[in-house]
Order: C-alpha cells, then sequence, then structure tokens
C-alpha cells in the first residue's frame, strides 16, 4: 500500500497477528525517525509493557514481535496535528490494513485510535465514553474483534504499565480468539475455523 503523502510509517509485525496495536500517527506515538511504529518516546514506553505481557520478544527501533501487529490511524508523518480531511484521506488505508491483518484483539492506544475503533468496528461506541484513564485494560466486547484501550502513553503514571500486562496477562490466559466454525458447512466431520 502506497498511501498519497510523501512520508509515511506503514504496519509493522506478524501478519498473522492475534494482537493490533493502532496509535493515533507517527508524530505522536514514535516512529517518525525510525520508520517503525511505537518506537522512540512515548512508544518505547508502551512496548516495554507489550514485551511485560509476552507481546513482543525485544524492543528497540526494530522490536520482534509475537503475533503482534503494529500500526496508525494515520500513518503518513505529519507537520503538527493532520486535518479531519487528512484522516478521512488516509482512512481506507487503514481499515484495509486492519481487515487484512484480521486480529482477534485490538488494542487502540490514546483517545483518537479509541473513538475510531468503538465507532467503527464495534456495536459499543454509543453505550461507552471514551475516558481513557477509566478504559485502559479494560475489554470492550465488539462487534467480531475484541477490544481493550490503552490511554496514550505519554499520559501514563507509575499504574499505566502494571495495570496493561496485568489485563493482557488475563485477556492471554483466556481463549480470546473471535472464530466461527463453519465446518458445518462441508463434507465430513473437520471443523473449518474462520475468523
Amino acid at each position: 500500500m502506497r498511501p498519497p503523502c510523501d512520508r509515511f510509517v506503514p504496519g509493522y509485525g506478524d501478519a498473522n497477528a492475534y494482537f493490533h496495536v493502532i496509535g493515533d500517527h507517527p508524530g505522536v506515538h514514535g516512529g517518525k525517525i525510525t520508520g517503525v511504529p511505537f518506537t522512540n518516546e512515548p512508544g518505547i514506553r508502551l512496548q516495554a509493557a507489550l514485551a511485560d505481557a509476552g507481546l513482543l520478544e525485544t524492543t528497540g527501533d526494530q522490536p520482534t514481535v509475537a503475533k503482534t501487529f503494529l500500526s496508525y490511524l494515520h500513518m503518513g508523518v505529519p507537520d503538527g496535528t493532520p486535518s479531519q480531511a487528512e484522516y478521512d484521506d488516509l482512512e481506507r488505508f487503514f481499515d484495509a490494513e486492519l481487515r487484512a491483518i484480521a486480529a482477534h484483539v485490538l488494542f487502540p492506544v490514546g483517545a483518537r485510535a479509541t473513538k475510531y475503533v468503538l465507532e467503527n468496528y464495534t456495536a459499543q461506541a454509543r453505550k461507552i465514553s471514551v475516558e481513557m484513564e477509566e478504559l485502559h485494560g479494560q475489554e470492550v466486547r465488539g462487534s467480531g474483534f475484541l477490544v481493550l484501550p490503552i490511554a496514550d502513553p505519554r499520559d501514563w503514571n507509575e499504574t499505566h504499565h502494571e495495570r496493561l500486562v496485568e489485563a493482557i496477562d488475563i485477556l492471554t490466559a483466556t481463549d480470546f480468539r473471535q472464530v466461527t466454525d463453519l465446518g458445518r458447512f462441508t463434507a465430513g466431520d473437520d471443523p473449518y475455523l474462520v475468523r
């Protein structure tokens, strides 16, 4: 995918990921310098929590992922904050990427990404207020996706890291996969699980 912008930070990680971490844009959540999402500060702060929860094997400018994909709503590297029109222009690239990865769990980072994910990939948007302090590490059942919002790492205090690690540990101890068995429509008794 080649978005219509001079510089961009494409998604990074496992194309068969179970977990998709979604940030705002490279100017907010790192990656502007390295070309890899969630690097530099404050991305490194988030990487440390993801590593402690087992979603990254290594951290740094090119982290080694474990069934995880990292990307942005607005993958372009903006001068300042993108306008709503610029977000709208790149929305199709994000949506295509999200659907191609087809992760089971979405981890939106920060208020903008959380609001977008809740409005577009769940039936919960009208029922949930985007109060990131309350939503941080709380499971939200979506429509085909499980969503676990993450407060913006720039706003973290000493409790956010542990709260996120604990929430991911609880999540991964369950069968979080969102799959359907279509085996009943095929010949034989074998299951046919699809995302």
